[in-house]
């Protein structure tokens, strides 16, 4: 091994310890970083380079790279400022589905200096995800014999984030049959139990539909929902009950053998085989040679004292009772016949049997029991009679479709409601009996903001009762139109529709949102504008005007403005409905000159919203005081004050410096003619009598400059300053009269040459200046 060694060449050895070194350091030098997840592209990590100790302009000469240890590339390095930022956007759920800490992995590498840095950056998670269960609509059935404080469980709610971002709770909405516990499993999970909490009865309600929501601990809170139905399984727990408690029958003694008495009628409230009903006597006494005859339990028609007819009844054969009249001839004829007042007639068969026939339409809902009396008379004078009574139940047919109680429902809902909340309960009434009255409530089909109407609303088949699925939001729903259906039992089903108007209320959930002034740049500056305000200006002038809106309704909209913070707090007020910002007084020496105001804006909600607006008024009349302001308010903290007063250094140098050379250009010229009408003067008379007013000397100058007149500008929206002069009325100040009478040209000037040098045309000096602060 040794002798190895000694074969190598320094270059082989010292390229060995460069390796085993850098391995060293990329095992000690580990950097560790959090992000959160669903950054987007370009997000700042970590400062790769500072942590290192990696010169910054040494980076793009040593060769320094990221090298993932996975397929995809989720970070990169910035050359110019050494910072790891992320190169695609991570999903830690997709990453890091099953793991509690989901660390990824990338080496920094110095080529240069042969050195491999390793990188843990932890993916935290963001409640990005809301929960959701496995099937959205679940079915349980129970018998209606269940014991109450039985459990059932419910399938769990899933939600792919992480601690606190995951399911937290559960909470059960719609029928007071029914409760919910939540059972802690051995690894912390929740597990839902649907509990018993009130004995069922099938006969009152088949049905029973529940809303089960899951939420998460995430801020804001994520919801999902699934909707439960609970079948009611039928039980033997009725028995049959008769038609009456007691029959009485007139029998006549000589009644045939075999004759149907009485028609005997119970009904069992139980479905399937438990409401099959079965008939059996119990005990019969007779006497002599008479006996009760047998009966049949069938709802069928009988021929005796006791019948079964429907609406559209057809004629139910009845045989008089002869042999009675012992008499012969006319005195034993017998004639049978009922009451004209009934809507029955008798028809004659044959002999003396007689069938009774409906005389017109017979309608259930009106008169459900007829009993009908047949009278038997001879034909004897004085005549003998006897009469019977025959019972008649009209039976059932579906011609009757449900009524609702009302021609249209209402409900109002306030916003932000709750999923799973009841809205209001329809009701219809069937005329009919039995299966033919059961009915069963169902929405129509319908959209809302082109969603299906089923997953904002439900009604319960069995109650009617309207639930909401969802959340209402005011600012994007505010009136639900739909149609809810009821059906009755019979076959072919009858149906009838009513609509439903569900008004969203709006509640005070949005705070007034300041349109103008804009907001300021800065972040958390809040609202900012700059005003301008002379301070000659009177009491009562507009100096800003607040605009501000609410996305609320009603009087949750109506706005108030008040002054909340002033510089000078007795300077400006602001009107309580308008938002106009005026001067409360004449503003004075002492007051500072730049203003700044606080407005509050309010709505009229329960409890009030409120937002602040920012407003800096700047009091000048003059340039000197501008720029001073200007300059100060460049020197605030966490602004380029440097900058801007060297521009305004700059500015005002050289327009002093062309104004001083335009008066040195204007006296020259001045001088120069003065001169010549001196000198032409000296040898002739010919400019006396010229008017003193024609030449400019000290006085002129001070007029000029006393009315050269200035305009500043300031506005903060484009963090620009701009100042302007302009010569304006400065040719006013000069005297350009003519003379009396225009004297002859001097010798050798142009007679024009006074027009060129009148300072009425000399051109006006305008200098701007503007920077970014």
């Amino acid at each position: 091994m040794w002798a190895a060694w000694r074969r190598w060449g320094r270059r082989e050895r010292a390229l060995l310890w460069c390796v085993l070194v850098a391995a060293w350091e990329a095992a000690w030098g580990q950097l560790r970083y959090s992000l959160p997840e669903e950054m987007p592209k370009g997000s700042f990590v970590g400062d790769v380079a500072k942590d290192l100790g990696l010169d910054l302009p040494a980076l793009r000469h040593r060769g320094v790279r990221i090298v993932d240890r996975g397929r995809t590339q989720y970070f990169a390095l910035h050359g110019k400022t050494g910072h790891l930022v992320t190169a695609e956007r991570i999903d830690r759920e997709q990453l890091c589905r099953l793991v509690e800490k989901c660390v990824l992995r990338c080496e920094v590498i110095v080529e240069g200096e042969m050195q491999v840095y390793g990188i843990e950056v932890e993916i935290t998670d963001i409640n990005d995800n809301a929960p959701s269960f496995k099937e959205i609509e679940l079915e349980e059935r129970m018998s209606e014999t269940t014991a109450p404080g039985s459990r059932f469980p419910l399938a769990e709610a899933l939600d792919p984030d992480a601690g606190s971002n995951s399911v937290r709770r559960y909470e059960l909405s719609g029928d007071e049959h029914f409760s919910l516990a939540v059972q802690a499993g051995p690894g912390g999970e929740q597990r839902p139990e649907l509990v018993l909490a009130k004995a069922l009865d099938r006969e009152e309600a088949a049905f029973h539909e529940l809303v089960l929501r899951a939420s998460d601990g995430g801020e804001p809170s994520r919801t999902g929902t699934a909707r439960i139905r609970v079948a009611v399984l039928d039980a033997n727990d009725n028995a049959p009950v008769f038609s009456q408690a007691e029959y009485a029958l007139r029998v006549p003694e000589d009644v045939p053998v075999g004759s149907v008495l009485v028609t005997l009628t119970a009904t069992d409230a139980d479905e399937g085989m438990n409401g099959h009903v079965k008939y059996s006597l119990k005990k019969a006494v007779g006497h002599g040679t008479g006996r009760l005859s047998s009966w049949t339990p069938r709802r069928e028609r009988s021929r005796c004292c006791g019948a079964w007819t429907s609406k559209k009844a057809t004629p139910t054969n009845w045989k008089c009772r002869h042999g009675t009249d012992r008499d012969s001839g006319a005195n034993g004829e017998v004639r049978c016949s009922i009451a004209e007042r009934l809507p029955f007639r008798l028809e004659k068969t044959f002999e003396d049997y007689y069938r009774v026939v409906t005389a017109e339409e017979l309608d259930r809902e009106k008169v459900s029991e007829y009993n009908v009396t047949v009278r038997a008379a001879d034909g004897g004078s004085p005549s003998l009679w006897s009469s019977a009574v025959l019972a008649l139940r009209v039976l059932d047919v579906n011609d009757n479709a449900p009524v609702f109680a009302e021609a249209r429902y209402s409900a109002r809902l306030p916003e932000n409601n709750a999923a799973g909340a009841l809205v209001l309960t329809v009701r219809a009434a069937d005329a009919d009996w039995g299966q033919n009255a059961r009915v069963r409530y169902r929405l129509s089909e319908g959209r809302v903001r082109g969603a299906p109407l089923s997953s904002y609303v439900s009604v319960q088949a069995e109650t009617g009762a309207l639930y909401a699925l969802r959340s209402f939001d005011y600012e994007e729903v505010r009136e639900v139109g739909l149609w809810v259906r009821a059906e009755d039992g019979g076959a072919p089903a009858l149906s009838s529709n009513v609509s439903v108007r569900l008004v969203i209320v709006d509640e005070n959930d949005n705070a007034p949102q300041v349109l103008y002034p804009p907001p300021a740049p800065a972040p958390g500056a809040g609202w900012a504008g700059v005003e301008l305000a002379p301070r000659s200006a009177e009491p009562g002038a507009l100096v800003a005007k607040v605009v501000a809106v609410d996305a609320d309704a009603g009087q949750n909209a109506w706005l108030s403005y008040e002054l909340a913070k002033a510089t000078e707090p007795g300077l400006f007020r602001v009107g309580l409905h308008s938002g106009e910002v005026r001067t409360a007084r004449f503003p004075l020496a002492r007051d500072a000159a730049r203003q700044s105001l606080v407005v509050v804006v309010k709505d009229h909600g329960r409890p009030a919203l409120s937002a602040t607006a920012t407003l800096t008024v700047v009091l000048a009349e003059s340039v000197a005081e501008l720029l001073s302001e200007l300059g100060s308010a460049a020197a605030a903290p966490g602004e380029p004050a440097g900058s801007l007063t060297r521009w305004l250094v700059v500015a005002v140098a050289a327009v002093s410096c062309l104004f001083l050379a335009f008066l040195l250009l204007l006296l020259a010229l001045r001088l120069r003619r003065w001169r010549r009408s001196q000198l032409l003067a000296a040898g002739s008379g010919a400019l006396r009598g010229v008017p003193a007013s024609h030449f400019v000397g000290i006085d002129g100058v001070r007029a000029f400059l006393h009315s050269y007149s200035h305009e500043v500008s300031l506005t903060a929206d484009s963090r620009k300053s701009q100042l302007r002069l302009s010569g304006g009325s400065c040719c006013d100040t000069l005297p350009a009269r003519p003379p009396p009478a225009e004297p002859a040209p001097l010798l050798g000037e142009d007679p024009a040459g006074a027009r060129r040098a009148d300072p009425a045309a000399a051109p006006s000096l305008d200098v701007i200046f503007a920077e970014d602060w």
